[in-house]
């Protein structure tokens, strides 16, 4: 889990208990503390995270309407799995949600949302962040742009996709991830963001979804072509 220390991005603060048992369970989801089949019993859920029934009750409803859990009646509540069939369907709506956030963002976001991105790529370079700290950062960029747009139901959504899009880097890509590819490609939405260039912004945020998803079918494929797939 990463280890660096990231202020929230305004906005995405969680705002009750409901919210707070969401993102700390999805985490767990994410990053494959509960990995995909396991078991989520309730009160083992509240003494983890040491919070009361209804909040934990609330954040699993949540998370089975956005496919991290899946109850099956009359046997209990799992984590999810990943369809192969479905990584096509998670990044086509990423293809089109995110370009027209980060057009939103070139026209509504202020120099402070700049020069927060540019600070958070600028920890990039410290040589003693791992791939974990360099996701993180990675989402931080993204956050940015998500709240540049001024349109929560977008933030919300790509949120959610984008957790998802987390998920399948820590089942295939833990090991192989060209991260520097990814900040350098940031650099790139940045400019394009400071000058307002909507169009180019939109090309290159859809260029950089478009990389992650190409990693993802790649390492895919060579999983299911191993010999210890057979």
């Amino acid at each position: 889990m990463s280890t660096i220390d990231l202020p929230p991005v305004t906005g995405s603060e969680p705002e009750s208990q409901g919210e707070r048992a969401y993102m700390l369970l999805r985490e767990k989801i994410v990053r494959l503390d509960f990995a995909p089949g396991d078991v989520l019993r309730e009160d083992e859920l509240r003494e983890t995270l040491g919070l009361g029934r209804t909040p934990i009750r609330e954040a699993l409803q949540r998370l089975q309407r956005e496919h991290f859990v899946t109850v099956i009646p009359r046997r209990g509540m799992f984590v999810s799995g990943i369809e192969v069939g479905e990584l096509s369907m998670l990044f086509e709506t990423r293809a089109v949600l995110e370009p027209y956030t980060a057009r939103l963002a070139a026209l509504r976001g202020t120099a402070e949302q700049w020069d927060d991105m540019e600070a958070t790529l600028e920890r990039t370079a410290d040589p003693s962040l791992d791939d974990e700290d360099q996701l993180a950062l990675d989402r931080r960029c993204h956050e940015i742009i998500w709240a540049a747009s001024g349109n929560r139901f977008l933030w919300d959504t790509l949120d959610m996709l984008y957790a998802q899009s987390d998920r399948l880097w820590h089942l295939y890509l833990t090991d192989v991830a060209d991260m520097q590819h990814a900040v350098d490609e940031h650099q790139a939405i940045l400019g394009a963001l400071r000058s307002g260039d909507g169009d180019s912004v939109a090309s290159l945020v859809e260029t950089h979804v478009q990389s992650f998803d190409t990693q993802i079918r790649d390492a895919v494929t060579a999983r299911l072509e191993s010999p210890l797939a057979q």
